[in-house]
């Protein structure tokens, strides 16, 4: 059977994000299958026959979202009390216990709720990093991505770890945390059962131990040592506050970014989380080993971390992505928000013309496709895969707006009107279409407070 033919027409502006490439007016793309074949302005050819029409009129269209850092459990336990006005290790120290209560199945719901969040908002694709298994739950990230099968987004789960408990001076409490040969046994199963490395791959598993403060340094090297075996990624959390970097230098003797040379993940198949807390030569120094950093920039000001070196880090050669971080401290999975975020916080540290809004754009699309080492996504070409997001500006908020993307960013926030992943239309008129959201709300509502009490 010859694959699906979808045709999108009548942009308003289309931006391909190719890197050079202006945004298109009047524009169309034509999808067979699950990959885009052409782009271009006006009438799509002739030639094509298209299955099903997307009219675009009055719509803006873009490569879907690409989130490189989530923590997905973490919608359980937004806005949680005792850790309202905390900085990330008293912020930890609080949720701990609360995250210890988690289970298969608050996973798959907190995974649907998020995920469900992230598409409505223009995302495509989604990594998630899972560090806590408490004892006896094994089967967490199973859990999710069964979830993400079901919801239909294209998924990077990261096996987190921690083997550092609070008895061995680590922050997480012992009932958390597993043995080595426990975390490298169920990495190599993960990657085994479902790591796809192929063109437009629905699935691919990366390592993630959590931080320094977490695991040991055997791990981190024996993680290191796994991935490269089997050509997964690595990512991990670093250089995100000055208490970590205390850490690192009265545990280790050296700062973090020493730390993760050490260990063996200085090369480009990491990617690492916030990267706020690096002095010229370090930024150098990821740059010349293409280190990628996904920018957390709602969570850095949540936590008042700091803010990351976006354009020092980009200047230097290291790929730079954007991530909503965990929903316990943002507390949102809302991707156009945090564009609109990056764009700001960026304008507020350094000036307005620091960063323009086709380059913010750029951040949660090829940015942020880099960091995930791939070329097929992020754009909207001939040969990538079909993950288009449509905004409309007929809402109340875009009235008046001169320029349709940078409205965007601009003007309030919105949710998706259409988005395609895999070339299948998964969001319609603003409303998800692969799941019936109610009944999975109303059960998240119900585990959160159950964990809460």
């Amino acid at each position: 059977m010859d694959p699906k033919r979808t045709l999108i027409t009548n942009a308003l502006v289309l931006a391909t994000m190719v890197p050079g490439a202006t945004p298109v007016r009047d524009g169309y793309v034509c999808i067979e299958g699950a990959l885009i074949s052409d782009v271009g302005s006006g009438d799509a050819p002739d030639s094509f026959h298209p299955d099903d029409v997307i009219d675009a009129r009055g719509m803006v269209v873009l490569p879907g979202f690409v989130n490189t850092h989530h923590h997905l459990y973490q919608t359980l336990t937004r806005a949680y009390p005792p850790a309202l006005d905390c900085e990330l290790f008293d912020w930890l120290v609080a949720l701990y216990p609360v995250w210890a209560k988690i289970d298969e199945e608050a996973v798959r719901l907190s995974a649907l709720v998020g995920m469900a969040e992230l598409m409505l908002s223009g995302c495509t694709t989604t990594t998630d990093h899972l560090y806590l298994f408490p004892r006896g739950k094994t089967r967490l990230i199973d859990a999710e991505i069964s979830a993400a099968h079901a919801i239909g987004i294209r998924f990077h789960p990261t096996r987190g770890s921690m083997s550092l408990s609070e008895k061995d001076g680590g922050l997480p409490p012992d009932s958390v945390v597993q043995t080595p040969d426990e975390i490298l046994r169920d990495s190599e199963r993960l990657i085994d059962a479902y790591h796809d490395p192929a063109p437009a791959a629905m699935v691919r598993i990366a390592l993630a131990p959590c931080s320094p403060f977490s695991v040991t340094q055997e791990l981190m090297r024996d993680t290191a040592t796994l991935a490269r075996e089997k050509g997964v990624r690595l990512h991990t959390h670093l250089a995100e506050t000055r208490d970590e970097e205390r850490y690192c230098l009265e545990k280790f003797g050296v700062r973090p970014i020493e730390y993760l040379e050490r260990a063996g993940w200085m090369r480009e198949d990491t990617w690492l989380a916030h990267g706020i807390f690096f002095d010229d030569a370090e930024v150098e120094r990821l740059g010349r080993h293409g280190v990628g950093v996904a920018h957390c920039p709602s969570s850095n000001m949540r936590l008042g971390s700091g803010i990351c070196r976006v354009r020092d880090l980009q200047s230097a050669g290291s790929p730079v992505g954007l991530g909503v971080d965990g929903s316990a401290s943002n507390d949102s999975s809302h991707m156009l928000a945090e564009v609109r975020q990056s764009l700001l916080l960026t304008r507020l540290a350094h000036g307005a013309r620091a960063m323009k809004t086709r380059e913010a754009f750029a951040l949660a699309t090829t940015g942020s496709a880099a960091c995930l080492g791939r070329d097929d996504i992020g754009q909207i070409a001939p040969g990538k895969a079909a993950d288009v997001a449509l905004f409309s500006l007929e809402d109340l908020g875009y009235s008046g707006a001169g320029d349709p993307l940078a409205a965007l960013l601009l003007c309030q926030p919105t949710r998706v009107h259409t988005l395609l992943i895999h070339g299948r239309r998964v969001v319609e008129q603003g409303r998800l279409l692969t799941i019936e959201l109610d009944p999975i709300i109303e059960a998240h509502r119900k585990r959160s407070a159950e964990m809460i009490s």
